[in-house]
């Protein structure tokens, strides 16, 4: 159930004109009062006899006895929503739930007889509304501060005892919607996004390559957004605002969004504090290339979610998320839409009301603004690597929201890995395409020897695998394995005790970038001779045990 109390309103009438109207689109069926502050409220919707103006007066009784004293903005107004999948509520569930409601916001404490004037109205299926004056009998305003906090605690406990949905809660870190303004705004204009969204994703993307403050504005500047700096006196940055190039308000002039307005962690100070834990590229410690850096630092997340303090934590996820918002960047076209859908959805899951210490993050941060900064691989072999290795990781962050029970998180990371799985079958074809003919030319003693190796180390899995179109590259894999000096058998065992493998459509694929990413084969190139027991077209790091 959700519950949505809108800013309050001067005019009690318009808000029963809708109530009691047809809806925008003829949606309001069979208007009527599930209940009322007294029980004997005028119903307009049931009894012929009953006016409008006549149930207004009745709740502006009181706003009238108040004078001047009573509140300009006295109406308050909220819905409450049942879930789709939730069972039909009776007129008299309803009214239970209305007063729940209005008892723990405040408005009409339960046993209060000055309590507020109020009416809940029924016109659909799976809503009511709640309208209340805010003058009590007394004369005095209602104390209903935090009444949306209020109101949605006790929703939880209404959907346990109902047995209905139990939705997602939030923990106000969650990036501020678009207006209805906005959305209008952006549909008479043609573009697919409003203004605040495409600066958000702009300012998102250019933190994730920024190293520092002047970068990230210049990155930002570089993207055709307007920039303005705010300095203390002192000359030092206490803040900024955006504005798309061409978004302009009735006078002609930008509309400006500070950066806290486009997502809490993109305020200056939240902005300033991540870049200090960025080093220079020159001081970033020598390794083959960025993208194994990437896909090491990354293979060890879900072990650090497992054991990390909370603050360690959430820096880890913050960087998974600025790991997201760069990958399009540099990603091929075809796997880009999913990418941008995998980022987006995990923008939620980036942020939670711990506070990160991105000082243990750092290595990760570093590797991703590395990416960025020298040649894709022409192959997607390091792409797939890399795409394993962080969906394995958005699904630890899952679990660590879940454990910390952070509802609107753990969702959108869920959503995350579900496209960020589909952008890695989509990247995995072409090279496990040439992964495939080396496992093709293995001689057949090799074959055999490798499906030795598979049945002594998943004897429950063996003959599954075995059968599988992507055997023949996990047993050129297996080969590699070997020849690079591992022993086969205890690194196929270590790559299937992951968890999430139950999740993969094809066991022998996943193990294979497993394997290579556990065994750090080196990468062959695409026309590279196949002599029989070659490693296998892969390449990248993981140390660690890792699920998908």
């Amino acid at each position: 159930m959700i519950a949505n109390i809108v800013k309050p309103g001067r005019k009690t009438r318009g808000v029963l004109n809708y109530l009691y109207g047809p809806g925008r689109t003829n949606e309001h069926a069979d208007p009527h009062l599930v209940a009322s502050f007294d029980g004997f409220a005028p119903d307009p919707g049931r009894d012929p006899d009953a006016t409008l103006a006549e149930l207004a007066a009745v709740l502006d009784l009181r706003v009238m006895q108040a004078g001047e004293r009573a509140p300009k903005e006295h109406v308050w107004h909220c819905s409450i929503r049942a879930a789709p999948e939730d069972r039909p509520l009776s007129d008299e569930e309803w009214a239970t739930i209305a007063r729940r409601v209005l008892n723990a916001t405040g408005i009409a404490p339960a046993a209060d007889p000055d309590a507020c004037r109020w009416i809940a109205v029924r016109h659909a299926n799976d809503h009511i509304h709640i309208v209340a004056t805010k003058v009590r009998g007394d004369l005095r305003p209602p104390r209903n501060w935090n009444d949306y906090l209020h109101a949605d605690n006790e929703l939880v406990a209404i959907e346990k005892e109902y047995g209905l949905r139990q939705v997602p809660r939030g923990d106000r870190t969650a990036a501020k919607r678009s207006t209805r303004a906005e959305q209008e705004k952006a549909h008479r204009t043609g573009r697919p996004q409003t203004a605040r969204e495409r600066l958000r994703i702009t300012a998102r993307t250019a933190l994730a390559a920024a190293t520092t403050p002047e970068e990230f504005f210049t990155f930002l500047e570089g993207s055709g957004v307007l920039v303005e700096i705010q300095r203390f006196p002192s000359g030092d940055i206490r803040g900024y605002k955006t504005a798309l190039d061409g978004d302009t308000n009735k006078d002609g002039r930008p509309v400006w969004f500070s950066g806290s307005t486009l997502a809490p962690d993109l305020s200056y100070p939240k902005i300033s504090e991540r870049l200090a834990s960025a080093e220079t590229s020159s001081a970033i410690p020598p390794e083959p290339d960025a993208w194994r850096r990437l896909a090491k630092a990354t293979d060890r997340v879900p072990d650090l979610l497992a054991s990390c303090d909370d603050r360690t934590g959430q820096a880890h996820i913050a960087v998974l998320a600025e790991t997201l918002d760069a990958l399009p960047l540099v990603a091929p076209a075809d796997v880009r839409p999913q990418l941008m859908r995998a980022a987006g959805a995990f923008e939620r899951a980036g942020r939670s009301r711990i506070r990160a210490h991105h000082q243990q993050a750092h290595a990760t941060r570093n590797a991703v603004k590395a990416i960025l900064r020298e040649p894709s691989p022409k192959d997607g072999a390091a792409l797939a690597i890399l795409l394993d290795a962080l969906l394995l990781a958005v699904i630890a962050a899952r679990h660590w929201h879940q454990t910390h029970h952070h509802d609107q998180q753990a969702e959108a990371a869920r959503e995350a890995a579900e496209h960020l799985r589909a952008a890695y079958q989509a990247a995995t074809i072409q090279p496990i395409a040439v992964i495939h003919q080396r496992g093709r030319h293995l001689a057949r003693f090799l074959q055999e020897q490798q499906a030795t190796v598979a049945r002594r180390a998943l004897p429950d899995l063996a003959e599954q695998i075995l059968g599988e179109p992507g055997w023949p590259a996990l047993a050129a894999t297996l080969a590699a394995t070997k020849k690079a000096g591992h022993d086969p058998a205890a690194l196929l065992t270590q790559a299937a005790r992951h968890r999430e493998l139950d999740t993969a459509t094809s066991y022998s694929e996943v193990l294979t970038w497993r394997l290579n990413r556990l065994a750090e084969l080196p990468q062959p190139t695409p026309n590279a001779p196949t002599d029989p027991p070659a490693p296998a077209r892969t390449i990248h790091p993981a140390q660690q045990r890792r699920r998908r």
